[in-house]
Formats: C-alpha cells, structure tokens, sequence
C-alpha cells in the first residue's frame, strides 16, 4: 500500500515503539544486557563513527583497537584478546576456525550452543559428540572422566569444546578437563559466554584462569557493555598469530563503533572499582540463594555460577513460566528465562536495592506455596544419540523443507532444533528424527523445523 503525503502509517515503528513502553514500565531487569541501563550516558550515541584515521580498524587493529585490546588481555590474564562486535558468536566461530588448523578431530559438548554447531558445519568439522552429565532440570555437565574416556576412544582428538557456566549457572570442572586436554596434546575451547564476570570473583573461576586456551566471552551478559560486545580471549602467541585473519573469515567490516567503545569504558571500570562492585554483588546474590534453600526452593548442584540465580519452581508445584506470570511479572521483575521447571534470573552491580527487594519478596511468596510432588518438567532427550545420516556440513547446506513435527519422524534434520532459551540443540543437522525425538520436540512446544529433501 503506498503511503499518502501527510498520512501516518499504522505501527509505524512497531520495535522501537515496543521498546521505549517496555521502558516505561519501570522493571527490573534481571536478564541481560549487564549494564541494566544503568551504565552509558546519552553522549554514547555520538560515537557512531566508522574506520578513519584517527579511529583504527578492528581487524587490522594497529592503533587505540589495538590499544583497547591490549588492555583487555592484561585484564583477563590473556596473551591475546580480541574485540568481537559481532556477539560471541563470532568469537565462537574464529575460536573453531584456530582449532580446525591443527587438524584431527574435534570433541564438542552436546550442550553446546547452535553457533558452535553451525560454525563447525562451515567449517567441514565433523565432531565427536560428548554427553553431559546429571542434567534432569539443567543442562548438565561435562566431566574430566567423559573427556578422558573420549580421548581413549578416539585419539585423533586435537580440541575440545565446552560450554562453562550453562545457561542454569552449572559450572564444569575446567581445570580438571584442561589437565586431561593437554595430557594428550590437544586444546580446551570454552564457551564463556555467560561468564566474562568470573573473573572478578572472589574467587577467579574464570576458565581462562583455570587452564583453558581460548575462551569466548560474551561481555554484554554480564558486564556493562552493549549487546553485541564480546572477547576472544587466547592464551597462547602461536594462536594469537592467526586470530585476527580467523575472525575476519566471518565478521563484518562494518563494525559497531558504539559497541567497541562500551566495551573500551567496560575495561576501564573494571580495572578501577568494577571488580569490587561485583564482589559486592556477589555477596547480595549469595544471601538470596539462602533465602531461597530455607524456603525449600532448590537450585542447581555443585559448583555454580556466583552470580545467576536458578529457582526450581517446579519443587513447589508450578512451572517457571507460571512464576513468571504470577510472582515475577506482578512484582516487576524480568527474569532472562522460564521454563518448565525453573526461573532464572542474572545479577550485575548494576541492579538497584530496590531490584533487590523486589527479588526477595518475589522468592518469599514463592516459598509460601504448598510443598507438592513435582510437576512434569520437559521431555529429555534420550542419552542415546540420534542416528547420523549427513555429515554437518552436508546437511546444513542441502536443499531444506519446512514440516511439521508431526510429520518428522524418519526424516533428517536439516538445522539444529532447539528451544532458545537456553538454545541448547535437541537434534542435530545430518541425524535421523525418530519418534521419541519428535515427542521431544512437540514437548518443547516446537511445532515446525527444517528437514533434508
């Protein structure tokens, strides 16, 4: 329809409407970006420049890129960093681009994350899979026992890849899986997605720090740094060489200024009272993790994330998408996910007191619910792996057709198929949907995906 002079469409702006209402609305946010708001000032928009002079190129990075990067590395304890405005994903995939030039097979979670899996379809790396362990409500977690039994099973393993924290805050032994990787000569990848903050801890758990040699960070999580902005964090020279050429395989030349800039404020906080914040935050976070074990409500076992607060609202008879509607959303608060069985919430420095005690009452009327049997959490996946039909490569790049899971059973997934969040695959490109995969799906309310002709 063409627009008469002077006549205002309808929607006209129907995202940037939504979004200042949503701003309106006055909640806390307990999801990402890390900055909640709360961070950059209006002058920010002025920057939105692009290569000149003066201002560097992020994939040459000579001068104040280069700069920003160097301080970034020193931050993070890295022999090299480099900026991604691009999100983690491409941090991911220039971080399996360096792995894939040692040739040799490599190990990749089943956990991992779909831009993990699509990289290694680019790039012709068919992986061996490992299992996660003790995943009932989460995602679980990979162990130095199922890594070294890998390496046994398969010696020609070069890298493995994992994910540490989930998005649940399940955190694997890192520096345990290391020692197994560089055992038998091979490279630790983790995606740190989720954990730029571990850092600053009271305790460094930063995988970095705990013997991993490339870790992509997605600081716009947790950190005060707009979305989009993350590291590639390496911590050999001999990688180091080549990253910038890797990262430049997929990223953008136009890259956002803004979002380098955030991240060059971000590391200037940080190496002042940034790290001090968050173990302050840290402190906060750790009362409501008690508060919620008093009341009954569990979370996840074992090491977590000190920062990502993971309510089993299931325990008490209601599923995290109802919390959300009849607690969280009515106390005005945003969680970064809900689900079937849990809440899950992220917290930076950056959230007020008053997002604080909106937490706790939120979790104390939480507790008043009548202890029940659990409700039905999601459809698992069998431990079993699909049948593999395609290698990765083949099946992303066949000619697809969209179905419905109802008529998936007996056909090959053409993409990875998973609920986001938390963006975890259920089937893999190239591997043959049977019928308790297809339950699967329909369970994870998953109505339509992309299959092989």
């Amino acid at each position: 329809m063409i627009q008469k002079r002077g006549e205002k469409m309808e929607n006209d702006m129907p995202l940037y409407d939504r979004l200042t209402e949503h701003i309106k609305l006055g909640r806390s946010s307990f999801h990402t970006p890390g900055h909640k708001g709360n961070f950059f000032t209006p002058e920010l928009m002025e920057l939105d420049l692009t290569e000149l002079p003066d201002t560097d190129a992020l994939f040459e990075a000579e001068g104040v890129i280069l700069r920003c990067e160097k301080a970034a590395a020193r931050l993070f304890g890295a022999e090299r960093s480099l900026i991604s405005a691009g999100g983690c994903t491409l941090a991911i995939q220039a971080m399996l681009r360096l792995a894939s030039l040692r040739g040799g097979r490599l190990l990749l979670a089943r956990n991992s994350h779909r831009s993990a899996v699509n990289a290694a379809a680019l790039l012709g790396i068919e992986p061996v899979w490992i299992m996660p362990e003790g995943g009932k409500s989460y995602t679980g977690r990979i162990t130095p026992e199922a890594v070294e039994q890998a390496f046994d099973e398969h010696p020609d393993i070069t890298a493995c890849y994992i994910t540490s924290p989930s998005y649940y805050g399940e955190l694997c032994d890192v520096k345990g899986i290391a020692g197994v990787c560089h055992s038998h000569g091979a490279l630790l990848l983790v995606d740190n997605a989720h954990g730029s903050h571990l850092a600053f801890m009271k305790e460094n758990v930063h995988p970095l720090a705990l013997g991993a040699d490339m870790t992509a960070c997605s600081l716009h999580k947790t950190l005060p740094v707009l979305t989009g902005g993350a590291l590639l964090n390496i911590s050999s020279g001999t990688l180091a060489e080549c990253a910038k050429s890797a990262m430049s395989l997929f990223g953008s030349t136009s890259p956002s200024y803004m979002i380098m800039a955030s991240i060059d404020k971000c590391i200037s906080y940080m190496f002042s009272e940034g790290a001090a914040a968050y173990r302050k935050c840290e402190d906060d976070v750790g009362e409501l993790k008690k508060l919620a074990a008093g009341l009954g409500i569990p979370q996840p076992e074992g090491h977590c994330d000190p920062l990502r607060l993971t309510l089993n609202t299931a325990s008490r008879g209601i599923s995290g998408e109802r919390a959300q509607l009849d607690f969280f959303e009515k106390m005005n608060i945003d969680c970064e996910f809900c689900d079937g069985e849990n809440a899950v919430m992220i917290f930076t420095p950056f959230n007020t007191e008053r997002d604080i005690l909106r937490v706790r009452e939120a979790i104390s009327e939480l507790g008043k619910l009548r202890e029940i049997s659990e409700i039905n959490g999601r459809n698992e996946v069998p431990p079993e792996l699909p049948e593999k039909v395609l290698s990765l490569r083949e099946a992303v790049l066949s000619i697809p057709e969209m179905i419905s899971v109802a008529d998936a059973a007996g056909r090959i997934a053409a993409d990875t198929v998973c609920p986001c969040p938390p963006g975890v695959p259920l089937i893999m490109p190239g591997e043959l949907i049977d019928e308790k995969i297809r339950e699967a799906l329909a369970d994870n309310n998953i109505h339509k995906l992309m299959v092989c002709r």
